[in-house]
C-alpha cells in the first residue's frame, strides 16, 4: 500500500473547524453571497448557472429548496463535474430526479483534498439531516470505562463523550449495561472506589461500599496507598485482556493466606476468582489476529436498511449494536455503509482496523479520511476468508435478524396506530404522538415531562422535561402545572416552526376510499426525518380539569385542529378500566381485550416511568445539597472540618464568629464569609 501523505489542513481556515463558527454555518439562498445566489428557479436550469464560476477542486456542494431547507450535501474529487451530472434529469432514479427538481439554490466549499471532502459531508449531514442523504438516526455517543488517575487513588467510572480527563479509557461498550455490569465486577475483583473526590475527602470512616467488599476504603487508610495503586495495575491489565495472569496471581494469594491460616482472606480471594471465571466464561473470546476493531456489517430488505455494529477490543467482543439509519432504496449497500462510517466516526475514537461486510467504492478514501481523523494509520477492508470473514458472517446474520425484528415491530406499531382513527376520530393515521405526564411530593420537586411516539415506536431523543420554579405555581396545583407545561411546549412550536401542521389535503396520494388518509412522506416535508414536528394526538395523564387545562392553552394559541385526550384511571385504580376524555364528548371506556387499549396504556406507562425517573433524580439531588457547598471558599478539607466540629450544616448557619473562628482552617476572613451567607440568605 502506497504511503498515505498527511493532508495540509490549515488550522486557521479548516472547513472542519470553521463549521462550530457561526460567520460560516450554512447561509440559505436568500442570505448567500451575490456571486452565489441562484435566480428563482428550480431543476436542472439552476444548476447550471453555476457550472460558470466553479472550479475542478475537490469539495463539498448543498443543494436547498425554495424554503432555504437542506435538500442533499454531497462531496466531489471535482466539483465542477459532479455539478454537471446535476444538469439533466434523464439517467437518474426518481429520488434523485425528484431532488434536481426541487433545488432552487446551491452552495459550494472547496477543500484540499478529496479525504478532507469526506469528513466535511460527514459534519454537514449530521449537522443539517438533509432529506435525501443517509443519516445516522442514533448519534449518542458510546459509554467507555475510565480509571481517573488524578487523583492518588485511582476511581473507575463509567464515562460517555469526549476524554478530556486524564487515566486510562476502555471502550466503547455496546450498551450503558455491559459498562455498569463491567464496573460492579471490577469493584468486586479489584475493590476500587467509585466515589466522587469529594466525597472521597470527606469520609471519617468506611462507607457500606468497604462492608461489602466493594471497595478497599483508601479514603480512611484500609490499604495504602502503595498496594491500592496495584490493584489499579490489575484491573486496567483485566481490561486489557491479560485476564490469565490475574487468575494465577489470586490463586496464589489464595494459597499463601491458607496455608497462613488466615482464611477470612483465603475465603475472600476465593470469591474474587469465582467472579473472574465468571466473567471470562461469559466475554466472547476471539482467536488470535484480531485485537482491535470495529465490524461492519449491513442488510437491505423492504426498503429498510440494518447495520449492526460489534466492538472488538483486546481480542474481545465488547458487545454489539444495531442501527437502522434513514436511505432510499436506491441506495446501494456500499453507499449505505460508507456514509454510515464518515457519520459514525464523526464524534467517536477509531480503532485500528474498520472490517466491513461489503467492499466500498472509495475504500482507500475513506481509510484515508479516517486516518488523518485520527493522526495514525488506519485500515478499512472487506475480509474474504479466515477469523475476519467468520466473524463478518455472524455479524451479517445478527444484521439480518435485527432487520426482521424491527420490520415486524414497524407492522405492527403501523397497526396501533390506525387502531386510533376510528376511536378518537383522527383525520388521519397518527404521525406524531405526544404524551404529557407531571410528579411532585406536595409540590416539591415538581417535574413535567413529555414522551413522543411515531411509527417506529417511542422516539426517545425527543423526549422532554419541563421544571418548574416553586414561584410559579401554587403546591400541588396539577391542573397549572399541566399548563405551564403545554403553554411553554406549545409557543415554542410555533416560534420554531410556524404553523405549518401536516393536513390530509398534503396526501391526496394516501387517501383510501370511505376511510381516513394516511400521510406520504415524500408529499409532507415535516416527515422528511422520519416523523413531524407537530403533533397529531396530545395525550394527557390526567381527568377532565387537566383536559380542560390544556384546552384553554389550545385556544389561546389557535391550534385547534390539534386532538386532545385524557386517560384517567378507573373505579379503584384497575388497569383496564381507563376513563377517556375528549372535548365534545362524553367519556368512554375501551374493552378489557382491546389492543389498542394495551397500546395506550403502554404510551401512559411510558410517560409515568420517564417522569418519575425525573423526578426521583432531582429529589436525590435536592436532598444531597448541602448548603456549605454554595459558600465561596469552602472546598472539601473546610467542609470535612466545619462538620466534624459542628455536627451538621445546621449547626454551622446557627454558629456566632468566634465559633466558627475556633475551627481548624477557617480564618477570621472565612469565619465573616461563612456567617454573612447564612444571615444575609435569611
Amino acid at each position: 500500500m502506497a504511503e498515505r501523505k498527511q493532508v495540509p489542513i490549515k488550522k486557521d481556515r479548516s472547513p472542519l473547524q470553521d463549521l462550530n463558527k457561526d460567520r460560516s454555518l450554512p447561509q440559505k439562498p436568500d442570505e448567500a453571497d451575490d456571486e452565489t445566489r441562484a435566480p428563482s428557479k428550480s431543476g436542472p436550469e439552476v444548476i447550471k448557472s453555476y457550472l460558470k464560476t466553479l472550479s475542478s477542486s475537490p469539495g463539498v456542494y448543498r443543494m436547498f429548496d425554495k424554503d432555504g431547507t437542506v435538500l442533499y450535501v454531497g462531496k466531489a474529487c471535482n466539483l465542477k463535474n459532479r455539478v454537471q451530472n446535476y444538469t439533466r434529469l434523464n439517467g437518474h432514479s426518481n429520488r434523485i430526479a425528484r431532488m434536481i427538481t426541487a433545488t432552487t439554490a446551491m452552495e459550494f466549499v472547496v477543500t484540499n483534498t478529496e479525504s478532507e471532502a469526506l469528513l466535511l459531508e460527514a459534519t454537514y449531514i449530521k449537522k443539517m439531516k438533509p432529506r435525501y442523504n443517509v443519516l445516522l438516526r442514533d448519534d449518542k455517543s458510546f459509554p467507555s470505562i475510565l480509571i481517573r488517575t488524578e487523583h492518588e487513588a485511582a476511581q473507575i467510572v463509567k464515562h460517555r463523550g469526549k476524554r478530556k480527563q486524564k487515566g486510562h479509557y476502555f471502550g466503547p461498550f455496546a450498551s450503558a449495561g455491559a459498562v455498569n455490569r463491567t464496573v460492579n465486577t471490577l469493584q468486586q475483583l479489584f475493590l476500587l472506589r467509585d466515589c466522587t473526590d469529594s466525597q472521597y475527602e470527606s469520609r471519617t470512616r468506611p462507607c457500606l461500599q468497604y462492608q461489602i467488599k466493594r471497595c478497599s476504603a483508601p479514603c480512611c487508610g484500609k490499604i495504602s496507598i502503595e498496594d491500592y495503586q496495584h490493584l489499579m495495575n490489575d484491573a486496567k491489565n483485566f481490561l486489557e485482556g491479560k485476564s490469565t495472569t490475574i487468575q494465577k496471581d489470586l490463586r496464589s494469594q489464595m494459597m499463601k493466606a491458607s496455608k497462613a491460616q488466615r482464611y477470612e482472606e483465603a475465603a475472600h480471594l476465593r470469591d474474587r476468582i469465582a467472579a473472574l471465571t465468571q466473567v471470562q466464561s461469559h466475554q466472547s473470546i476471539l482467536p488470535t489476529g484480531f485485537e482491535e476493531g470495529d465490524v461492519f456489517a449491513v442488510h437491505m430488505q423492504g426498503g429498510s436498511a440494518c447495520i449492526e455494529v460489534f466492538f472488538i477490543r483486546t481480542s474481545q467482543n465488547w458487545g454489539n449494536r444495531a442501527f437502522f439509519p434513514r436511505i432510499d432504496k436506491s441506495h446501494t449497500l456500499s453507499e449505505i455503509l460508507e456514509s454510515f462510517i464518515a457519520q459514525f466516526y464523526d464524534n467517536k475514537p477509531v480503532p485500528r482496523q474498520v472490517l466491513t461486510s461489503v467492499t466500498l467504492e472509495n475504500q482507500d478514501l475513506l481509510a484515508e479520511a479516517l486516518s488523518t481523523k485520527s493522526d495514525r494509520k488506519i485500515t478499512v477492508l472487506c475480509p474474504k476468508r479466515g477469523t475476519k470473514a467468520d466473524l463478518m458472517k455472524q455479524a451479517v446474520n445478527n444484521a439480518k435478524q435485527a432487520l426482521a425484528r424491527k420490520l415486524a415491530e414497524g407492522t405492527a406499531q403501523n397497526r396501533h396506530l390506525q387502531a386510533l382513527v376510528p376511536i378518537f376520530d383522527l383525520p388521519h393515521r397518527p404521525q406524531r404522538i405526544e404524551v404529557y405526564d407531571n410528579s411532585h411530593i406536595q409540590g416539591s420537586s415538581a417535574l413535567g415531562a413529555m414522551i413522543v411516539a411515531g411509527q417506529d415506536g417511542f422516539v426517545k431523543n425527543q423526549y422532554r422535561k419541563f421544571n418548574f420554579k416553586p414561584e410559579d405555581l401554587t403546591a400541588g396545583d396539577d391542573f397549572e402545572m399541566m399548563r405551564l407545561m403545554l403553554r411553554r411546549r406549545l409557543k415554542a412550536l410555533v416560534r420554531d416552526f410556524g404553523d405549518k401542521r401536516p393536513s390530509p389535503d398534503s396526501a391526496e396520494d394516501g387517501k383510501s376510499e370511505g376511510g381516513p388518509t394516511e400521510l406520504v412522506p415524500e408529499l409532507v416535508p415535516e416527515l422528511a426525518n422520519g416523523i413531524p414536528h407537530w403533533p397529531d394526538l396530545l395525550l394527557i395523564d390526567g381527568g377532565k380539569g387537566q383536559l380542560s387545562a390544556v384546552k384553554e392553552i389550545v385556544d389561546e394559541l389557535g391550534l385547534t385542529d390539534i386532538t386532545l385526550v385524557a386517560i384517567s384511571k378507573g373505579p379503584d385504580r384497575n388497569a383496564g378500566r381507563e376513563q377517556f376524555h375528549m372535548i365534545g364528548r362524553p367519556s368512554f371506556s375501551l374493552d378489557m381485550n382491546d389492543p389498542a387499549l394495551y397500546f395506550l396504556q403502554r404510551l401512559r406507562d411510558e410517560s409515568h416511568r420517564f417522569v418519575i425517573g425525573g423526578h426521583r433524580l432531582r429529589r436525590k439531588k435536592a436532598m444531597a445539597k448541602n448548603p456549605l457547598d454554595d459558600i465561596p471558599g469552602i472546598g472539601a478539607a473546610r467542609k470535612r472540618a466545619l462538620l466534624a466540629h459542628f455536627g451538621a450544616a445546621k449547626a454551622v448557619s446557627r454558629a456566632g464568629l468566634k465559633d466558627l473562628q475556633a475551627v481548624d482552617g477557617i480564618s477570621g476572613q472565612m469565619a465573616e464569609i461563612i456567617y454573612d451567607y447564612f444571615h444575609n440568605k435569611e
